[in-house]
């Protein structure tokens, strides 16, 4: 990490864990179909709820749909340099596969760490292998003893 990111990364930090729930709403479609990675776009309400000073990037924790369990997650929070994106999104990837899309569900989440910074990459390729890698470590940092320690968080039995 350069210094830069660092500093990002010491930002982030600070502000975790972060607590945070919204209603999924259509996105730009490309998770899923172009990037083997499909996400939960939150609605544009809870994007805005998100501190001033909460760095964009890429973040790891735990999220449920509606009354599902909690599962591992990985979470995108930025203007998706690589697509060149005028608005700001909240998109989560829950590390578990299910049969239906999540259209108007409400997504319960924790970010519990900081992955990397938001950036532009050269090609799709190098992006689809960014993602992968924040997946690997969200599934390695997001264990059975840390899941114990959110599952029966009041946050989530609210």
């Amino acid at each position: 990490m350069t210094l830069s990111t660092n500093a990002i990364a010491d930002s982030a930090t600070k502000l975790l864990p972060y607590f945070f729930r919204g209603k999924v709403v259509y996105g730009f479609g490309r998770g899923g179909k172009k990037l083997n990675c499909p996400t939960a776009n939150l609605e544009p309400a809870t994007v805005v709820l998100l501190p001033n000073e909460f760095p964009n990037g890429v973040y790891a924790g735990f999220a449920k749909v509606d009354k599902s369990e909690l599962y591992p997650m990985v979470m995108s929070v930025g203007y998706n340099p690589h697509f060149n994106n005028e608005k700001k999104t909240l998109e989560v990837h829950i590390l578990k596969e299910f049969d239906n899309d999540f259209y108007d569900s409400v997504v319960e989440a924790v970010a519990l760490e900081y992955i990397r910074p938001m950036q532009s990459f050269t090609s799709l390729g190098e992006l689809i292998d960014a993602i992968e890698s924040d997946k690997d470590s969200a599934r390695s940092t997001m264990n059975a003893a840390r899941l114990v320690e959110y599952q029966n968080h009041s946050f989530f039995s609210s």
